[in-house]
């Protein structure tokens, strides 16, 4: 957290990216129900809020992440258009809603794609809707050590194209699907978090947890360096199908 602490998004991606993903949406009712899940300081919140003038409801475990957000919907004027909880998104059943769209950045992996996509799927309306973005391979013959590193890091990693077929097998349509430019992982996260790394790195000589929370996020940024054509944050927008349970 304190590595963490004070970063625009928690995860690669960019407002322009959420906008894109939007713009690649049906039409939304007037009244959906929406919800953005380990939504974080709520950068994505903001833009769908800014941009349907609708009420988005944004979860996060973790309280700090929240106060930024209100903080940001305060200054930009979208107090009345989002409402932080502070709560678990894997745990979202007792929850009297129906969902007309889940909104997901950077987080779906905290439960995993299957899970969170079997978690969320009672709580869709029909033809209710999930964007996600998660980390996933973009080719068939990616480097050797992006592979160790990421076997360790995020072992249930996988390609698009097996992403897509596991969303389809658990009872969900791909409307479509990008791939996060690789200037946002520099411009939106890594740049913002190597800023906290350098305004920590004296106090990391005494703090042995900083130290090793340092050297990861180094050795990230070094391996996206060298092969950030191998793997990225890939969006999809993902329609539950009628009648089809998992």
């Amino acid at each position: 957290m304190r590595l963490h602490s004070g970063l625009p998004r928690q995860a690669p991606g960019g407002d322009a990216c959420t906008l894109e993903a939007l713009r690649r949406l049906p039409p939304l009712s007037s009244d959906a129900c929406i919800y953005d899940l380990g939504c974080g300081p709520g950068r994505a919140a903001l833009v769908l809020a800014g941009t349907l003038q609708q009420k988005v409801i944004a979860v996060d475990l973790q309280e700090e992440f929240l106060s930024q957000l209100r903080r940001n919907a305060a200054q930009m004027a979208l107090t009345d258009l989002i409402e932080t909880r502070c709560a678990n998104m894997a745990d979202l059943g007792d929850w009297d809603c129906r969902i007309d769209l889940i909104w997901s950045e950077g987080a779906i992996y905290c439960l995993g794609f299957d899970q969170a996509l079997r978690n969320w799927q009672p709580l869709l309306i029909d033809n209710g809707i999930v964007v996600c973005s998660e980390l996933s391979w973009l080719n068939n013959t990616p480097a050797e050590e992006a592979v160790a590193f990421w076997r360790k890091s995020y072992p249930a990693m996988r390609s698009v194209a097996e992403n897509l077929r596991a969303a389809k097998e658990l009872g969900y349509a791909c409307l479509d699907h990008f791939t996060v430019p690789s200037d946002c992982w520099w411009n939106e996260y890594y740049e913002p978090l190597l800023d906290n790394v350098r305004g920590l790195s004296a106090e990391a000589d005494e703090d042995e947890h900083l130290r090793a929370a340092i050297a990861s996020a180094l050795a990230e940024t070094e391996l996206y360096r060298k092969h950030y054509l191998d793997y990225g944050y890939e969006f999809y927008l993902l329609q539950k199908s009628v009648g089809i349970k998992p």
